[in-house]
């Protein structure tokens, strides 16, 4: 079972769940919430997409799987499978596993978040990058070019789930060798889908971006909060 804490986002305010007794939440959010939004869980370890929902007011609990390795298999790329659809199926796909594991936990009853960002170029997916030669591949790919992210969202109320997908275009200008080596050298590629960080110090490629920055983030805001209110 996971017990991984993630680190607080500043000005907001945290305390680690134990009314709940389960080492899968790992963290409990509580802030002034304007919008009168729903408390939700957050099945999502990113620090992103819980600093996201801490701006527009969302609470959350952040809610962990416990077989961390299943999670991961969810990811694998099926056969054929496009970008599109593979980000829906991914998201879609956490999302039942987590509301099995709080049904059986016997929680109480709270609409839950799950997203998946993934980043593709000529209908490829690119993931995370398992090296520096992995991510020079993949930043030299996108350099001088327009490629596709997409975040699709899934939120279950009881038995009812909601799902949207955005799609945002990006183009780097050409990057440099001297400034590829310096960003791999960073360390920011690492772990994140694409080899690079919009809110980072990627946003010096970023030449034009049309769509949704925060999905490009990892969580499309204006449509979760839509979710959330309809």
């Amino acid at each position: 079972m996971l017990s991984k804490f993630i680190a607080p986002i500043p000005s907001t305010t945290i305390t680690l769940t134990t009314a709940y007794n389960q080492p899968w939440i790992c963290m409990s959010i509580q802030q002034h919430n304007p919008f009168q939004f729903p408390r939700i869980y957050l099945a999502s370890q990113s620090p992103r997409r819980a600093q996201l929902l801490e701006q527009i007011g969302v609470p959350f609990d952040v809610f962990l799987p416990e077989d961390s390795e299943a999670a991961e298999l969810l990811e694998v790329v099926l056969p054929n499978e496009n970008p599109m659809d593979y980000v829906q199926r991914v998201s879609l796909a956490k999302l039942q596993a987590i509301q099995q594991q709080i049904n059986t936990a016997q929680l109480p009853p709270q609409p839950i978040l799950c997203a998946d960002t993934t980043v593709a170029f000529a209908d490829e997916i690119l993931g995370k990058p398992v090296d520096a030669a992995d991510a020079r591949r993949m930043l030299s790919m996108l350099s001088g070019q327009t490629h596709q992210v997409h975040t699709a969202v899934a939120v279950a109320w009881g038995h009812d789930v909601k799902r949207v997908c955005v799609t945002s275009q990006v183009t780097f200008k050409t990057i440099s060798p001297v400034d590829l080596e310096a960003y791999i050298n960073s360390g920011e590629p690492f772990g994140r889908a694409g080899a690079y960080a919009v809110q980072g110090l990627a946003a010096t490629f970023i030449e034009h971006l049309s769509g949704s920055y925060s999905s490009v983030m990892g969580l499309p805001v204006f449509e979760v909060a839509h979710l959330l209110r309809d």
